[in-house]
């Protein structure tokens, strides 16, 4: 039988004291060295995603601001309405109005015609707006199918057909008493109204020729508003 002394002796001969991880300690050091340069490499992949973000961002802005080919007019109605004139009645601008903003400039003129006993009175209107902060497609045409003016000519109902050959996009709304055209083009929304109002025994207006010169009349307020 092994005694307690003796059992105690066998532990202790042979076995050096224990001085015993040394060899560890290079191996901690370049733990901790790469755990540093995956830091700085993180830091770098994060620094690279925000300035792509950044630069996503300002493309996406740049993108957003409309273009816009026409200058602003602060008398719209030194833009006659020659055509719309001669299918309705004798037209005259008497009423201009206009504004400037960071965001937005518009004008507008209001046309109206004498009075004649036993025929149809009629009044226009010519209105454009440059935007110039938000694109107006978002929402070209989202509006109520009706006759909608700066100046105040509106009405509810009516129907909306595409006219082609007009800008990006044209937008013709027929109702009864009156007809719009409207166009996109860019940061630019042009709006001609007519209407027409009179007694039930006055002789009813040929639509398709006054829808066809505020065609003729929205080419030539473009044409003489363009750059």
């Amino acid at each position: 039988m092994i005694s307690e002394p003796e059992l105690e002796g066998e532990w202790d001969s042979g076995r050096p004291a224990m001085p015993a991880q040394e060899p560890d300690a290079p191996r901690e050091r370049v733990r901790g060295a790469r755990t540093a340069w995956l830091w700085a490499l993180g830091g770098a992949v994060v620094a690279s995603a925000v300035w792509a973000g950044v630069l996503v961002a300002q493309d996406r802005f740049a993108a957003a601001v409309p273009r816009i080919s026409y200058r602003h007019a602060e008398d719209l109605c030194k833009v006659k309405l020659t055509a719309v004139s001669a299918a309705t009645a004798q037209l005259t601008g008497d009423y201009a109005r206009h504004g400037e903003h960071p965001a937005l400039d518009w004008a507008y003129c209001v046309h109206g015609g004498r009075f004649a006993e036993g025929h149809l009175s009629y009044g226009a209107e010519a209105a454009v707006e440059l935007h110039k902060k938000t694109d107006p497609r978002t929402e070209f045409g989202a509006d109520p199918a009706g006759l909608r003016g700066i100046g105040g000519m509106a009405s509810s109902g009516g129907e909306v057909e595409q006219v082609s050959g007009l800008g990006e996009r044209a937008l013709l709304t027929r109702r009864v008493g009156g007809s719009r055209l409207q166009v996109l083009d860019g940061g630019a929304v042009f709006t001609i109204t007519v209407e027409w109002f009179g007694e039930p025994n006055d002789p009813d207006p040929d639509e398709d020729a006054v829808q066809a010169a505020m065609i003729e009349d929205m080419r030539t307020l473009m044409t003489s508003l363009r750059k």
